[in-house]
C-alpha cells in the first residue's frame, strides 16, 4: 500500500509541476533528499513496489508540499488556461486540455488508487472502503 501512496503523490507532483507548470517535480528538486522514499518511480512497476522503502512521516511532509503546490497552481487558473491544449503524445495520450488533465490524470487517478488501496486492505483482512 505504501507504494501506491508514493505513486499517487509522485504522479500528482509530475502532473502539476512538470506537465502543467513546465518545471521539475518537487521530488527531483527541493524535496529530493527529504521525501521519505528510497526511490521514486512515478510509473511504478511490481518490482519497484516490492522494493521501495518509505519513511511515512517524511513522505507525508512531501505530500503536503505537493498538495500546497497544487493548491497554489489551481488558484491561478483562468477559463482560458483550463482550455489550453497540452501535447501528451510522449505519454501516449495525444492532446488534452489542462482541465482534462486535472480531471483525468490528477483527480481520476487518485480516485482509482483509492479503490486499489481499499482492495489491498480487504485482501489483507483489513477494512477496505468505510461504510
Amino acid at each position: 500500500m505504501a507504494a501506491t501512496y508514493v505513486h499517487a503523490i509522485a504522479s500528482e507532483d509530475v502532473a502539476i509541476n512538470t506537465i502543467l507548470k513546465g518545471g521539475a517535480p518537487l521530488y527531483a528538486s527541493e524535496w529530493s533528499e527529504k521525501n521519505g522514499v528510497s526511490e521514486i518511480q512515478p510509473l511504478s512497476t511490481f518490482e519497484w513496489a516490492r522494493q521501495v522503502r518509505v519513511d511515512l512521516p517524511a513522505l507525508q511532509q512531501y505530500a503536503q508540499a505537493v498538495h500546497t503546490a497544487t493548491d497554489a497552481y489551481l488558484a491561478t487558473l483562468t477559463d482560458d488556461e483550463l482550455s489550453r491544449n497540452i501535447d501528451l503524445s510522449s505519454f501516449g495520450l495525444g492532446q488534452m486540455t489542462v482541465g482534462t488533465i486535472l480531471n483525468r490524470l490528477v483527480l481520476g487517478h487518485i480516485d482509482n488508487m483509492c479503490g486499489e488501496i481499499s482492495c489491498l486492505k480487504g485482501l489483507q483482512g483489513e477494512r477496505g472502503y468505510p461504510l
